[in-house]
């Protein structure tokens, strides 16, 4: 999908969140600026969060209440995957939400299996390219709520 603006990207992660479940993780990678934050923004008040969303970098991980918890995770401050385990990033409680997760390229698919995966890349005009790779068969829900908000 390509949005044109941060709140386009958001409007289609809001989207996304309708398609969420109890259990899933999200993989949210691009580089810095590409619109993770915002993506998160808008997930999670599709998830009926009221609460301001912030990049949660200094904290490590916040958690918002919403139809489902909502575990939003930053390991950009993160040296890698032994890091994130230590500092508890990974948890039973997760099972209950969603996790959401910035620079998740520091937690390798490996420890982190079947993880729904959100690129974000920026392109020329500014706007953004957002492709959703399934990490299971379940999460073809995302596929079809991503295409139902584009043939809006």
């Amino acid at each position: 999908m390509e949005t044109r603006s941060a709140e386009e990207t958001r409007e289609f992660a809001s989207a996304l969140a309708k398609a969420a479940r109890a259990g899933d993780r999200i993989a949210l990678l691009g580089p810095l600026g590409a619109g993770k934050t915002q993506f998160a923004k808008g997930f999670a008040a599709g998830l009926g969060v009221r609460e301001v969303v912030n990049s949660p970098s200094f904290t490590l991980m916040t958690e918002y209440a919403g139809r489902l918890p909502l575990f939003h995770q930053d390991l950009y401050r993160l040296a890698g995957a032994e890091e994130a385990i230590g500092g508890g990033m990974v948890d039973e409680r997760q099972l209950d939400g969603v996790t959401l997760t910035e620079w998740a390229e520091r937690l390798p698919g490996e420890i982190d299996p079947g993880r729904l995966t959100v690129q974000i890349a920026v392109l020329a005009d500014d706007g953004r390219q957002v492709v959703v790779i399934p990490g299971a068969d379940d999460h073809l829900r995302y596929v079809d709520a991503a295409a139902e908000w584009a043939a809006r």
